[in-house]
């Protein structure tokens, strides 16, 4: 299923109504659950700007096209639940959680997420994330605890 930008929808770099954001949200979570690397990049500005965690600062598609390429291959049977948790002008406040199977190690894995997102033109011009995981049915572990 293609992306289509919000900016067809009406969407403005200063406001998004619920529905344009829920629909955001909604296209990023089923290319990301689909684990189809260009549907995930057509939600993305040529420009952006991605803070994903402990990662460097990756800036433009191709820096996170390789990323994101790497990160499916990676994260087998990849699962997603992603929930607008707020928006405000052209600002998106996401939760999601991830569930996969671990390529190197074979263990079954989950993760949570909190996320970010600078809309501009429709499509994610800023990717701001924080990501906890854990191997599932183990011990959620943290290493500043």
């Amino acid at each position: 299923m293609p992306v289509i930008a919000l900016s067809a929808m009406g969407a403005t770099d200063a406001s998004l109504t619920l529905e344009q954001a829920a629909a955001a949200v909604r296209a990023a979570e089923l290319s990301f659950g689909n684990a189809d690397v260009p549907a995930m990049l057509a939600c993305f500005t040529d420009d952006c700007v991605v803070r994903f965690a402990e990662q460097r600062d990756m800036h433009g598609k191709e820096e996170l096209g390789r990323f994101l390429t790497a990160r499916m291959a990676r994260q087998r049977n990849y699962g997603l639940k992603k929930t607008l948790r707020c928006h405000r002008d052209n600002i998106i406040g996401v939760e999601w959680r991830g569930w996969w199977d671990d390529a190197r190690t074979g263990k079954a894995m989950e993760g949570k997420g909190l996320e970010f997102w600078t809309m501009r033109e429709g499509r994610i011009a800023v990717w701001d994330a924080g990501f906890n995981v854990w191997e599932r049915d183990g011990p959620r572990v943290s290493p500043v605890a």
